[in-house]
């Protein structure tokens, strides 16, 4: 079982490993200073980033006023917030939260505790609650199976916004969202490198009265949707061009056939233009297949690539800690 979320931990030993929240904000004046307090709370010593990402209602005052370090991207986009802070931010484990105060905060020490008792590369947490919209709550279930499909890793809620990751995953991760595709791109590069992870049931409530929601469902869940074609074209090629070279092959020999039974009668072709359009048709469905081996090939290559850059980094030790090892080779390479 996990450590109580009532009870406040001990600061960190100076050895210990550094934990590190990161909050996009856009606009969240109204919820801000009650997520970096609960934040504070809850993991005692951990450093709080509160991300401005073109706020124009004091955002980052409050957060200043919390005890946040505020820090700014003028790049619009959670996908562009995450991408920066885990460029610029140096520590052992990192948690990743919204500013909108939806999530319970208060459930951070017992997501860091999970990611170090496991030990684990990434922590999500699974949102329980009524607060679901339904037709989030149903896109949500649907791109959880379709992504569970396509990658063969099942997972109940792909589109959290709260997780908590090692040092090793974050940078390992490459990043290339811009804006709240950045969960899917998160939940398939976990899948790809096989990491070891865990979902934790955590609250999800109302945005505070007064509050937006930056969420467009139709916008952000087509978004959704090309992200997850664009990462099946590039993390499973052989899926993608295969299944269009048995559609190409299967129209080939749907309009060929008549084609080849009429000349075997005959001996005479007279529909020409079918005939053509069922070659041309054969011939690129041998294309794909071709591209799809040889980009597998590379995708092989590329993945043993990301997967020895994921092990080249510290891991934790079974307390927690960076090993002393590790730790003397980063201090030397800075």
């Amino acid at each position: 079982m996990f450590s109580s979320t009532t009870e406040l931990r001990p600061l960190p030993e100076p050895g210990g490993p550094r934990i590190a929240a990161i909050v996009p904000c856009h606009n969240e004046a109204l919820s801000v200073t009650s997520v970096v307090r609960d934040l504070r709370k809850a993991v005692p010593g951990m450093t709080v980033y509160v991300y401005d990402n073109n706020c124009t209602d004091g955002t980052a005052e409050m957060a200043e006023r919390a005890g946040a370090i505020v820090r700014r991207e003028r790049l619009k986009g959670k996908g562009n917030v995450v991408r920066r802070a885990f460029a610029d931010v140096d520590a052992d484990v990192y948690l990743l939260i919204d500013g909108d105060d939806t999530y319970d905060a208060s459930r951070a020490g017992e997501l860091v505790d999970a990611l170090l008792e496991g030990p684990y590369d990434q922590v999500i947490g699974t949102r329980t609650g009524t607060a679901y919209r339904r037709g989030h709550a149903a896109g949500n279930r649907m791109f959880n199976l379709l992504v569970g499909s396509l990658f063969g890793m099942p997972v109940r809620d792909m589109l959290s916004g709260y997780r908590v990751l090692s040092r090793r995953f974050v940078k390992s991760f490459p990043a290339a969202s811009r804006e709240f595709e950045i969960e899917t791109e998160l939940t398939v590069h976990a899948m790809n490198l096989r990491v070891p992870q865990v979902e934790v049931p955590v609250g999800f409530k109302e945005r505070p009265e007064g509050s937006e929601s930056k969420l467009r469902t139709v916008h952000d869940g087509s978004r959704i949707l090309w992200l997850i074609g664009e990462l099946t074209r590039h993390e499973r090629p052989m899926l993608y061009f295969g299944l269009i070279s048995l559609v190409l092959a299967a129209v080939g020999l749907l309009l060929g056939f008549p084609v080849i039974a009429e000349f075997a009668e005959t001996g005479v072709v007279p529909r020409l233009p079918t005939a053509i359009l069922a070659s041309s048709l054969m011939i690129l469905a041998l294309l794909m297949l071709v591209s799809g081996l040889v980009l597998d090939g590379l995708r092989r290559s590329r993945r043993e690539a990301t997967r020895l850059a994921y092990l080249a980094l510290p891991a934790l030790d079974d307390d927690g800690d960076e090993s002393d090892e590790h730790r003397h080779h980063r201090v030397r390479a800075r």
